[in-house]
């Protein structure tokens, strides 16, 4: 299967970005769906929200993060729904995508930085993500996935191999909140989580604060005992909800749940590291 070049509209627009938040929608609505098809198969293409440099938030060091397009779940507190739906994203080429990221390749190494795939979801796009971690690992790049998991049972471990990091997101432990949080069973994430774990694949876990939503002691005990209980996990990250992604939601015509929902105190946050950190994970 060989995969069409891109539309060539496609091709004039950025793909480095103001910032992670820009709203970009339809980027991708004039491929054909055949094609679409072809490209998940062969991972020749993918359709990407944007890359964005400068990041020290997604991985060790300042980083390069690609943001795919499409995600199969519908977390309440998504801050860039327009990265849900594929066709929203610029369809690039594996070759266009490397050679972007070939750009930073230098100061990547002497910043002690990486490529992180980000998402969206990137594994559903997963031949493309392996081909793109692949490319980079040729020039010796540090990689990063960050992943809710639910698709990583279509990497081999052989593809694994191409990942130095894995940053996987646990939104809850309780199946019910978890449905509730995202739409989607978190069954095949936890068991994720357990395979990254028996092959010994360094882990960060990321856990969003919402008050309200995920600040439930209980809830938060649970997934730092399962953190702890893993043995790869290097750190959990606990990220504070914020709104800075409200007005997409806005923009997009889509009914936003946590209007009214404040950003978590600092004690809080605080206090929710100190959850993790007493069962003998660091957080920060």
């Amino acid at each position: 299967m060989t995969v069409p070049d891109p539309p060539a509209s496609s091709s004039s627009t950025p793909l480095v970005a103001r910032s992670p938040y820009e709203l970009r929608v339809s980027l991708g609505k004039d491929v054909p769906e055949s094609d679409v098809r072809t490209a998940l198969a062969t991972g020749d293409m993918g359709f990407l929200h944007s890359f964005t440099t400068g990041s020290a938030v997604d991985g060790p060091g300042v980083r390069v993060v690609a943001w795919t397009a499409g995600c199969m779940w519908r977390c309440v507190y998504c801050h860039n729904p327009d990265t849900w739906t594929m066709s929203n994203g610029i369809p690039v080429s594996i070759q266009r995508a490397t050679e972007e990221l070939r750009k930073y390749r230098e100061g990547l190494r002497v910043m002690s930085g990486g490529f992180t795939l980000s998402g969206g979801e990137a594994l559903m796009q997963d031949r493309f993500a392996v081909k793109l971690f692949t490319a980079a690992r040729a020039m010796k790049i540090h990689t990063a996935l960050d992943t809710n998991g639910y698709y990583g049972d279509r990497l081999t471990d052989a593809e694994l191999d191409t990942i130095d990091l894995v940053l996987l997101d646990l939104k809850a432990w309780d199946p019910e909140r978890h449905r509730r949080l995202t739409g989607m069973d978190n069954a095949p994430t936890l068991a994720f989580a357990r395979r990254l774990a028996e092959r010994g694949t360094p882990v960060w876990v990321r856990f969003v604060l919402v008050p309200g939503w995920t600040d439930d002691p209980g809830e938060v005990a649970q997934i730092a005992r399962f953190a702890r209980s893993l043995g790869n996990v290097e750190r959990v990250d606990v990220l504070p909800f914020h709104q800075m992604g409200r007005f997409k939601w806005k923009q997009l015509g889509l009914e936003y749940a946590l209007g009214d929902v404040t950003p978590p105190s600092a004690e809080v946050v605080e206090r929710t590291c100190a959850a993790f950190r007493g069962a003998g994970v660091t957080a920060y």
